[in-house]
Parts: C-alpha cells; sequence; structure tokens
C-alpha cells in the first residue's frame, strides 16, 4: 500500500475546525508539524491556544478521525503543544482581520449581524426562556448566532444553554463557549463568578461588563446576535442603545394587566434610545388541557395590548410575534440545558418559538447604509 501524500493529510486537517473558534486548525496556524513512517503512522503536532485548553481531548478526537480516514495511513499519533507568545499574537490579529482592538465589531457601519435586545418590564415573565430558545430556533433555521447573557445580576443563560465549560482566553481575546448540539455562541458573567456567588456591581462596572462582552470576544462572523437584558430600562438597557445603537428590541410580556403595562415601558424606551421595536412575545399565554380546551391562568389579551400600545406610541406597527403557552417540556428543558426548540420540537412551546424565530430569520442581514464596495464609474 502506498505512503499517504503530504496534500492528502493537509487536505484531511483542513476539515478539522477548532471547536470554539469554527475555522479549520491549518487556517489558524495550529498544525504545527505532519510526519509520516515508512509503516504509513503518521504523527502530527499540533499547538493548542493556551495551555490546558478545555477541548484539547476533542481536538485530538477529530484529528485523529481525519488523519485516520486517509488512504495509506496504518496509525495516528498525535501531539499536542502550545502557541508561542507571537504566535498566539498572529493569530489574534487573524481573527480580528485588521480591526483595531476594543472595537465593537456590531457597531460597525459595514456590520452584517442583526443584533436583538430581549427586553421585559419585569422579573419572572421567561425573557431568558424565550431568548435562549429563539438562539437555538434560529440556529436550526441554518443561521449563525450567538448569545450574550447581559442580565449581569441574573445570568441563567449557560445553564438553559447546557454550557458547562469555560471560556478559552487568548491574551485579551476571549473564545466563547459553543452549546451543543446547536451550535450557538454564549457569553456570560456568569462564567467568570465562581460557585452561585452574586455580583454586586454599580453602573461604571455593568457598563464595562458588557463592552467587555462584545468587543474583547471573538464572536467570529454572525448573522444575528441576542442579548438578554435584565428586566427594567436601567443601566444595561441605556449602555447596549449607546455601544450597539443599531440593535432592535424585542419585548417579551406574559397576558396578565399588570406585567403588560410595565412591558409597554421597556418597550418605549426605544423613543429615546431611537432603537427599533421588532415585536412583543407573549409567553405563558395558556395551558392546554388533556381535552383539548385552554386554560387562560394568567388572564388574557396582555401581549396584543402592549403591541397595540407601542404602535401607538412610536407611530408604526408593532406586531405581536407570538404567544407562547405554557409547558412543562419549556421548564424541564431550561432546568437540564436543553432548549425545548430541539429537545421536544413538536411540542405547543417549541412550535410557538419557531414561529416566532422563523419570522426572524427571514428579515435576514439588512443591507441599508452598507458598503457594498461598489465603485461607480462614468461611461463617456
Amino acid at each position: 500500500m502506498p505512503l499517504p501524500s503530504t496534500e492528502a493529510l493537509q487536505a484531511a486537517l483542513s476539515t478539522v475546525d477548532d471547536p470554539e473558534i469554527k475555522k479549520p486548525i491549518t487556517e489558524l496556524g495550529m498544525v504545527e508539524s505532519v510526519d509520516v513512517s515508512d509503516e504509513g503512522h503518521v504523527r502530527v503536532g499540533v499547538l493548542l491556544t493556551v495551555p490546558g485548553c478545555p477541548l484539547k481531548d476533542r481536538i485530538t478526537r477529530d484529528v485523529t478521525a481525519a488523519v485516520s480516514a486517509v488512504e495509506g495511513v496504518t496509525g495516528v499519533d498525535v501531539q499536542l503543544g502550545v502557541m508561542s507568545d507571537e504566535q498566539r499574537g498572529n493569530l489574534r490579529e487573524q481573527l480580528r482581520g485588521g480591526a483595531a482592538e476594543r472595537e465593537i465589531p456590531f457597531a460597525r457601519p459595514d456590520s452584517l449581524t442583526t443584533v436583538y435586545a430581549v427586553a421585559s418590564g419585569k422579573g419572572g415573565v421567561g425573557k431568558s426562556t424565550v431568548t435562549v430558545n429563539l438562539a437555538a430556533a434560529l440556529a436550526e433555521e441554518g443561521l449563525r448566532v450567538g448569545v450574550v447573557d447581559a442580565d449581569i445580576y441574573g445570568f441563567s443563560v449557560p445553564r438553559m444553554l447546557g454550557v458547562t465549560q469555560p471560556p478559552t482566553q487568548v491574551d485579551d481575546m476571549i473564545l466563547p463557549p459553543v452549546a451543543e448540539p446547536s451550535g450557538v455562541k454564549v457569553i456570560s458573567i456568569g462564567m467568570f463568578v465562581p460557585g452561585n456567588q452574586p455580583v454586586v456591581w454599580r453602573g461604571p462596572m455593568l457598563h464595562r461588563a458588557v463592552q467587555q462582552f462584545l468587543a474583547d470576544v471573538y464572536w467570529g462572523d454572525l448573522d444575528v446576535l441576542l442579548l438578554d437584558l435584565p428586566p427594567g430600562t436601567g443601566d444595561i438597557a441605556i449602555t447596549v442603545a449607546q455601544l450597539l445603537p443599531g440593535s432592535e428590541l424585542i419585548v417579551v410580556t406574559t397576558p396578565q394587566q399588570a406585567a403588560a403595562e410595565v412591558a409597554e415601558r421597556a418597550g418605549a424606551i426605544s423613543m429615546q434610545t431611537h432603537q427599533r421595536l421588532v415585536g412583543v412575545i407573549e409567553n405563558m399565554s395558556w395551558l392546554e388541557l388533556p381535552d383539548g380546551s385552554r386554560q387562560e391562568l394568567f388572564g388574557s389579551g396582555g401581549g396584543r395590548a402592549v403591541a397595540e400600545s407601542l404602535s401607538r406610541s412610536i407611530g408604526a406597527e408593532v406586531p405581536l410575534l407570538g404567544q407562547v403557552p405554557l409547558d412543562i417540556a419549556l421548564r424541564e428543558g431550561g432546568d437540564q440545558g436543553r432548549p425545548v426548540v430541539l429537545d421536544a420540537p413538536d411540542s405547543p412551546a417549541a412550535t410557538a418559538l419557531r414561529g416566532v424565530a422563523r419570522q426572524l430569520a427571514r428579515r435576514g442581514r439588512g443591507l441599508a447604509g452598507r458598503k457594498l464596495g461598489i465603485t461607480p464609474t462614468v461611461n463617456r
């Protein structure tokens, strides 16, 4: 049997993506060496971005599997090393694409990422649950999705997405963990706080935390970025509007009048921050009973009332994007880190949430105000 060629081995390695960066390890400069013995045994030297990389075992498995599939390979030995400071610097510069450090890529005029800030007037309406399920459902639609858990005091997104690994830091760049199987990238202050320790911060520190999540985290090329905002209209809501002036608001409420009145305030902030209101999602709309009837435990009409009130206030249509029923599968999915849209896609709540995600996915990436790289010419 002929020995495997260098070209064939490199081609196989180019199919292996770094699990965090989602780019081929060959493109990232992580393949240090490839040696083949006379018996067809291949030894691959792989450079990790940092010592103790949490996904080194997965990289080893993926490299082994890819190289083993090459004709003529009789065995694979993966030797792990660590990038030098210079190599990490080159990688960081490559990932930033020449952009200035501390720059928020989503605030650039040429950014094609749609940014949704998910807000609520008060806590307990299921805003985080809606956010993580929309993220997973949008990823199912084929979009590249990221989530910022901007609810600094009440962080819960990592648990709901089933993310347990910490972020990897390459010098001053943070690589966000990826939720499986959705592929959603996520960052949260909960990943930096030991145990269940509370975060006791005031305005400037909250602003800095959100800024770091947006500027220091390598998100790659995202189609959609979702921010799970804390309830109300406080510091972080203002910070997001300042840092991401092109972000759009989605308001989550429940049916009862008391919650709807508060939700209107969360949406009305868009008139001061000049953010576009995408629509309203009503959560906990009803409980479907075994006989097919519905029991409206929290009343009815709150979501539509909020949408109609905000439409009058801003002078433009604010649609009711969907109504999500009470569903045990939705609660269990959040507790177990398995979004219901993936774990029980035919359940009532999942069906409603996937319907909202499809509406958001159809909106696509806008080109208004974007640089198209076209130079006009004059025909004489």
